[in-house]
């Protein structure tokens, strides 16, 4: 069962919304972040990208960074730029990208069920990355950005979810990117009943922010016997049919320095190799070669993989079985500086510069790792390899946050 509760939301005002709504902290580097927030005192990115408000150079883990954050987030407050809701409440956020529309259920998830993996995990993390969250989220006192969480959808459920869209949102805005953002307060009458119907619900799977969660039980095992609500936090739970995953390509650089011919005689020993007339692979099981100013699709081999594991069967896995460790000697993609990921918003062009400008050897174009690919890993309770998964459209940040 999954444990889902209403929560008092520190938010913008809808006059607000869009100058404080921004991109994810982990998405952007500290000099975009800088840019991204000039002129606008009330971009969430003083909070969660709080380095840029301390002189250009200062180390992002910095004490003065983490104390920054805090002081900025009481400051948007203190002006009424953020508020918190009388009473706790769950919220609907809808988003459009395109043609693709996702809605979810904000919400509080329980770090025991992350802990006990009813809320499961498919990533590895890093020891780095987490002991930054798990700093920042406790000074702050809050889960300042939301967990992307996603469950096997349920009818009665999503028959909910448009019930309460049918009024109309408290934020209604489109950000430079293009991307549609909606956010509906959900009455307490129909949040008693999702609160039910998800405790019916098995299982749900971290998505995106497996660093934010393992900080968020990091946080709450520092503070256990403390008061305060550190034992949940902020999520976004989304239907696993409303979910859309784009490639996480390669580029890789060949230590050896052979020439291109040669790389792609290599790629041939082991998987089928021709000319392509695009980028993208269009199934499974190929992938898009760029080499030397044009695109190769190579296709895997039956039985050259086994087809019964969910990590060794998937695209990702094969190019690192089969391309990047024993052709380029790639052991360790997390560490080798010989390797190098692109996510797929980027499109193929992004490939292409990089190979021309900065002197890669080979781009390699991935057919998107699929939702129940996903589920399956994680059912098994086993780890998919580094950057499978990218996951569009991203959550805004700054338009819910939850303080305990």
């Amino acid at each position: 069962m999954a444990t889902l509760r209403p929560f008092r939301a520190l938010r913008p005002a809808p006059q607000n919304a869009e100058r404080v709504a921004a991109p994810p902290y982990d998405v952007i580097n500290t000099a975009e972040a800088r840019a991204l927030a000039a002129g606008n005192p009330d971009s969430y990115l003083r909070v969660s990208r709080p380095e840029i408000d301390l002189p250009e150079g200062t180390d992002e883990h910095d004490e003065r960074v983490y104390a920054k954050g805090k002081e900025n987030l009481e400051e948007l407050l203190a002006r009424g730029v953020l508020r918190e809701d009388p009473a706790p409440r769950f919220y609907v956020y809808a988003q459009r990208m395109g043609a693709h529309r996702q809605t979810g259920l904000v919400a509080c998830a329980s770090v025991q069920e992350y802990v006990d993996d009813v809320i499961k995990k498919h990533e590895k993390t890093r020891a780095d990355k987490e002991d930054d969250r798990t700093h920042h989220i406790d000074v702050l006192g809050a889960h300042d950005e939301p967990v992307f969480l996603t469950y096997r959808a349920r009818g009665e459920i999503d028959a909910l979810v448009e019930e309460v869209k049918r009024a109309a949102p408290e934020y209604d805005l489109v950000t430079k990117d293009g991307v549609a953002h909606q956010l509906w307060v959900v009455p307490e009458q129909a949040g008693a009943r999702l609160e039910a119907l998800f405790r019916e619900v098995p299982a749900l799977y971290v998505a995106d922010g497996h660093h934010r969660s393992a900080a968020a039980a990091r946080v709450h095992a520092q503070r256990a016997g403390q008061p305060g609500e550190h034992g949940a936090f902020l999520a976004v739970v989304f239907p696993h049919d409303q979910m859309q995953i784009l490639a996480y390509n390669r580029l890789v650089k060949d230590a050896r320095g052979r020439a291109p011919a040669e790389l792609l005689a290599e790629v041939g020993k082991v998987m089928d190799v021709a000319p392509a007339s695009s980028p993208a692979p269009e199934a499974p099981l190929s992938f898009g070669l760029f080499v030397e100013g044009r695109w190769y699709r190579a296709r895997v081999r039956p039985g050259s993989y086994d087809a019964k594991d969910p990590v060794a069967s998937l695209d990702c896995s094969i190019v690192q079985d089969q391309l990047l460790a024993p052709i380029f000697g790639i052991a360790d993609p997390r560490r080798d500086k010989n390797v190098d990921f692109v996510g797929g918003i980027r499109g193929a062009g992004e490939l292409e510069r990089r190979v021309k400008e900065e002197g890669w050897s080979m781009a390699i174009h991935l057919f998107p790792t699929r939702i129940e690919q996903l589920i399956a890993v994680s059912d098994a309770g086993l780890l998919m390899p580094p950057k499978s998964t990218w996951f569009e459209p991203k959550l805004r940040s700054g338009l819910f946050v939850h303080r305990f």
